[in-house]
Formats: C-alpha cells, sequence, structure tokens
C-alpha cells in the first residue's frame, strides 16, 4: 500500500508562522525531507523515530537536485511512508511545489498541498512594510529574482510589469539586483521610487536596507548585502516608519545561548524570542538518575508518613521525588500530613502539576532565605525529607539540622555536562556569536566552561545572565567579568534582567 506525501509550506522563517494543518502532518511523519529555509526546529514537532531529510538548496550548493528530491519523495512514499515536504516559504510560489506534485500525480501517488506563510508577504510585514495600503498601495505582484537559466530568454515582460501594479515584490533576486532596477527604471518606474530588501526576514537576524529603486544596487553592494532577501518596490516602503514593530523590540538583534536543559530551555527561549532575542539552545548540563542509586531515597519513600515536612528546591527536584514515587505505584497520597516547602514560585508551580500546595514559598528564591521562611514553622522536633540533587549546597540542610530538625537528605537526579554540546559550543565562541549567556545555576556555568575549554578571559566580550546571586557568585568566582543578576529568581525575572541591560546599553 502506498502512503501519502504532504507538500508543506513551513513559512518564510520564524518557525512559529507554520500552520496548524502543517503541524498536523508533521506530528505524524514518518519521513521529513526538509529544505535550507525551513527552520530545523520545525523538526521537533515530527516523531523521534521519524526519518529526516535535508536536502537543502543553495546557490551553487544543491545537496540533491531537483530530480533527485522527487525521486525520492516517490521512493519513499512508495514504502507506504507518511512523508512531510517541508519547503521554506508556501509550495506553489516558487517552491517548485508544481513540479513535486505533477511528478507525484504522474507516478499514481496521494499528495496534498498545505500553503505556508510565502516570504513576499511575511517579510514586508516583519519589516514594517505592508505589500498594500490604502493610502499607497491597491495591487501588488510577486517575481522571481531567479529565472530558470536553462529558458534561455528572460519571461517577464518588464515593459508592462514595471509600472503595472503598485507593490513588486522579487524573490531570490539579491544576485541580480542591478540587471532588476535598471529594467524598472528602463520601462518607466522612477529612479525616485523607494524600495528595501529584507534578509532571512521573520527571523530574529532580519536586516532590513531602505532606499530607492535608482541606488539600492549600489547601496546593497557597498555594505555587503547577501541572500537570501526580499527586494520590494513602491510608495509602500516609507510607510515602514510608523509601522515598525519587529526590529524595535527589546531585545532584537541579540543573539542568547540558552544554557538550561533541553526539556527546560523552550520556558526561556520563548520569552527572549518574544522580546525580540535570537535564541541558540545550547544544554550544558543533562540530567540523570542519581549516580549513588535511589536506595536513600527508596527508603524515605517507604517511610513518608513519619515525615513532618518535605522540602524541594528546584522544578527538577519535584519532577524526580514523583516519578521515583509513581515507580513504587503510589501518589502524592503517600504525603500523608507532611507539609510542603519550595524553593520559589516555579518549583511551588511544579508541585501544582501533581494536584499539591506548597505551604512555604520564600519571597526571595535561595537557601537562606528559604530556611528564614521556614523558621516560623518549626519547633526543633521536626523530621524533613529534602529529595535534590547530588551536587547541592548544604546551607539549608546544616542550618535546619542546627535548630534541632532530623533532616534525611536522599539523592533524587544528578547534573551531569551535556558532553554532545561541547563541539557546538565550541564553534558557536570561535565565530563569536554569542552576546549573553544565560546561567540558571552554578552547576550551568562551570558546565559551561568546562565544555567550551575557554579562558575566563576569552570571554570578557560576553555577558553571563544569572537567575540569582548564587549563580552570580560562581560566575565571579570563575573570573568573568560582565555579569547582569535578575532581582527575581525566576525566568521572567531573568529575561527582565537582560531586557533592563539591553536598555541601558543602547
Amino acid at each position: 500500500m502506498n502512503g501519502i506525501v504532504y507538500l508543506t509550506g513551513a513559512g518564510p522563517g520564524d518557525y512559529r508562522l507554520l500552520t496548524l494543518r502543517g503541524r498536523e502532518v508533521l506530528e505524524r511523519a514518518d519521513v521529513v525531507i526538509y529544505d535550507y529555509l525551513a527552520d530545523p526546529r520545525l523538526l521537533e514537532f515530527a516523531p523521534p523515530t521519524a526519518e529526516k531529510i535535508y536536502v537543502g538548496k543553495k546557490a551553487a550548493d544543491h545537496t540533491l537536485s531537483q530530480d533527485k528530491i522527487i525521486d525520492l519523495l516517490i521512493a519513499k512514499a512508495k514504502e507506504g511512508k507518511i512523508v512531510v515536504r517541508l519547503k521554506g516559504g508556501d509550495p506553489f510560489v516558487f517552491g517548485r511545489g508544481g513540479e513535486e506534485s505533477r511528478a507525484l500525480h504522474d507516478a499514481g501517488l496521494p499528495f496534498e498541498i498545505i500553503p505556508g506563510v510565502t516570504s513576499a508577504i511575511g517579510a514586508p510585514a516583519y519589516a514594517g512594510i505592508p505589500v498594500t495600503d490604502r493610502t499607497a498601495a491597491s495591487s501588488f505582484a510577486v517575481v522571481t529574482g531567479h529565472e530558470d537559466p536553462t529558458k534561455g530568454q528572460s519571461s517577464i515582460h518588464w515593459d508592462k510589469l514595471a509600472t503595472a501594479v503598485d507593490t513588486l515584490v522579487f524573490l531570490m533576486g539579491v544576485h541580480n539586483l542591478p540587471s532588476i532596477t535598471q529594467q524598472l527604471v528602463a520601462h518607466g518606474r522612477p529612479a525616485t521610487t523607494p524600495a528595501a530588501l529584507v534578509r532571512w526576514g521573520t527571523k530574529a537576524d532580519q536586516e532590513t536596507l531602505v532606499a530607492t529603486v535608482g541606488d539600492i544596487a549600489e547601496k546593497a553592494a557597498a555594505c555587503h548585502f547577501k541572500a537570501p532577501a526580499v527586494f520590494i518596490v513602491g510608495d509602500v516602503v516609507a510607510l515602514r516608519p510608523s509601522m515598525q514593530w519587529f526590529d524595535t523590540k527589546p531585545l532584537f538583534g541579540l543573539t542568547i545561548a540558552v544554557t538550561r536543559t533541553h526539556a527546560q530551555a523552550p520556558d526561556l527561549t520563548h520569552r527572549l524570542e518574544e522580546l525580540g532575542a535570537r535564541c541558540l539552545e545550547v544544554p550544558t548540563i543533562r540530567i540523570t538518575p542519581p549516580t549513588d542509586g535511589y536506595q536513600a531515597l527508596d527508603t524515605a519513600i517507604a517511610d513518608l508518613e513519619h515525615y513532618d515536612w518535605v522540602i524541594f528546591t528546584s522544578t527538577n527536584g519535584v519532577d524526580a521525588f514523583f516519578r521515583r514515587l509513581q515507580h513504587h505505584g503510589r501518589d502524592s497520597r503517600a504525603l500523608g500530613r507532611a507539609k510542603l516547602a519550595a524553593i520559589g514560585s516555579a518549583t511551588a508551580k511544579a508541585l501544582t502539576a501533581y494536584g499539591l500546595q506548597a505551604d512555604v514559598v520564600p519571597g526571595a528564591y535561595c537557601a537562606e532565605d528559604l530556611a528564614a521562611a521556614l523558621e516560623p514553622h518549626l519547633s526543633g522536633k521536626e523530621r524533613i525529607l529534602i529529595p535534590r540533587a547530588k551536587e547541592a549546597r548544604s546551607v539549608l540542610p546544616d542550618t535546619l539540622r542546627r535548630w534541632g530538625a532530623v533532616v534525611d537528605v536522599c539523592q533524587a537526579y544528578c547534573t551531569v555536562e551535556a558532553s554532545e554540546n561541547g563541539a557546538v559550543l565550541k564553534d558557536l565562541l570561535a565565530r563569536q556569536t554569542i552576546d549573553v549567556v544565560t546561567v540558571t545555576s552554578s552547576s550551568a556555568v562551570r558546565s559551561f566552561l568546562s565544555l567550551s575549554q575557554a579562558q575566563a578571559s576569552d570571554l570578557d566580550d560576553i555577558t553571563f545572565a544569572c537567575i540569582g546571586p548564587i549563580t552570580a557568585r560562581t560566575c565571579q568566582e570563575a573570573g568573568l567579568k560582565k555579569i547582569v543578576t535578575a532581582q527575581t529568581y525566576t525566568i521572567a525575572g531573568l529575561a527582565e534582567c537582560i531586557t533592563d541591560w539591553r536598555i541601558k546599553q543602547s
């Protein structure tokens, strides 16, 4: 039985512009065949078991020829696979979707076209340039700036096109920009007409160059403006100052390395991206089972009814504890009369996923503040369980024991270096790609330095954004120079800290 091929528009760059239908088919794909302009993060929507095949094409650099891509689509579909052909922009807007759909039809294979947001509209919109506007343009045309070189002569009717519509949008036209502008002027478009180039439209490294039809080719060459870019011609370009919204975001143009674990990184990444940053998720630590085994934690779980308090010092601790509880066939009811304390709002929120509310949450989120918040609730005779990482500080249990409590500290998980990301991190630093590194624990700082094999002096141009004073102290002890610290020790507080720092820099 044959499979099916979904020719799917991936959108112009920002992976969040994928359509709901596009996500639906990705989530059940057996094979994903994707292009150069399709954001790799879209692949995360596909099942882990899906085969992912890159067939990207850039100028003079084709991973596979178009004929071989078509052969690949047909072969995979004939294997009975659900195939998602992920194409930048829209499949039918200079995306060669017509060729692929015709070939599938001729092979007797089922297919579906899933439209995407084309860069012809998406890139100008993110640059604050509408392709139509009641005051400036009532028509627009989308034109290829890179025709099939085998045609011999251009099929663009320049004599009609140059003045036929109010707004002209050229895709893939950077290389041919001098020729395009000459043709426009020669056929009646005034050289003074506003014009713009938008590179990497809708992405956090978007660049916009505004000029006129007469001088944009020269200005683009002078600043080495490169593909991929969209070229827009028309009076609508002059509306940009009143419609800019994307490249005026507070963190626009900033590249931030997010070092949290893969499971935790998205919360911070999404918040920073909403503020305009380009985020690179490079986890420096991984969460693993405790190196010394679960014996101590299992013993505590078997004796839960005798604890007065269970204290959680991280969201990882919450999840690790309840995973182990469930491993033993038990749930939150096993906590019985025990009261709960959480080191901060994020940890308290993690407890709510298990139907629990923390009895104590300090106003400031570190061990010293948690101990101070607990003191009024303790008589000195309590039995307390703290399930946490092996690498954690001893301040909290030492303080509680000093007050007379019996404290059992049990390893619930362990943090280890994410060694698989060492090469990526070294490459980013070598290319001087990173402006800011976010660190949410001391172990993340130490692992960053170990994996990057960088000396503190090599990192003088990078700002380290720390979630709290303990993490900041670790940065200082490591000799790092540029350090900013969140006033509220949460992901929201960290994002606010970076934003305040950026505003002061500008």
